[in-house]
């Protein structure tokens, strides 16, 4: 049975729960506290030496380390239901929603937060290395993220879904994003109508309550 190495408060491991759990993916679950470091400690730096979650040992002890790569093994181990699409054109539309999500609405919060939280001092970037705050990219950030709260909300505006017509990775990283964004203390207004309805069909899924 797969190990997955998670920590529940984290937005990231978030997004690969959510896909073992739409695949049913049995899996047995170790905590990293990122909270005290655990992440940065020798025994954790020996399975994933990047020091982020998640990371996913598979039974024959290879160890993926992020999630692009729990999501490849995850949809070619386990096709269905098919969370890259099927066609080509919804694998292609599906792929540039998911990075664009990734590019405009996660990246923005995490730049906004690590780079101004006092418990994140020269911690501006995950991983290994300590990096320095830069104050000007939190204001950055800050002004992407709702930059991009007024597309998504246009763009959702008589869809469904986000890609594709169907539930797809691109839902899932949408979810965990905007959620994530309660640590800016940024929520959905009313203005959003669209994105404040998928929201509420999204927590529809059981996998989104993980």
């Amino acid at each position: 049975m797969p190990i997955f190495y998670d920590f529940e408060r984290a937005p990231s491991p978030r997004r690969a729960r959510i896909v073992l759990a739409e695949k049913a993916i049995a899996h047995s679950v170790v905590t990293v506290d990122l909270t005290v470091g655990e992440q940065l400690g020798a025994a954790y730096r020996a399975i994933n030496p990047a020091c982020t979650v998640p990371a996913l040992k598979l039974e024959d002890g290879t160890v993926l380390t992020d999630n692009a790569g729990i999501l490849a093994w995850a949809e070619a181990a386990y096709p269905a239901p098919a969370l890259l699409g099927e066609t080509p054109l919804e694998k292609a539309e599906i792929a540039s929603w998911n990075a664009r999500i990734e590019g405009e609405c996660f990246h923005a919060i995490a730049e906004a937060m690590r780079n101004s939280a006092p418990g994140m001092k020269d911690r501006a970037l995950t991983g290994p290395v300590n990096y320095a705050q830069i104050p000007e990219l939190a204001a950055r950030g800050m002004a992407r993220l709702l930059g991009f709260f007024e597309l998504f909300n246009a763009h959702m505006d008589g869809r469904e879904f986000v890609a594709a017509n169907r539930f797809s990775v691109a839902d899932i990283t949408a979810v965990v994003a905007i959620d994530f964004a309660r640590v800016l203390r940024v929520r959905p207004s009313d203005a959003h109508e669209h994105l404040l309805a998928w929201r509420a069909r999204m927590a529809q899924r059981p996998s989104m309550a993980l």
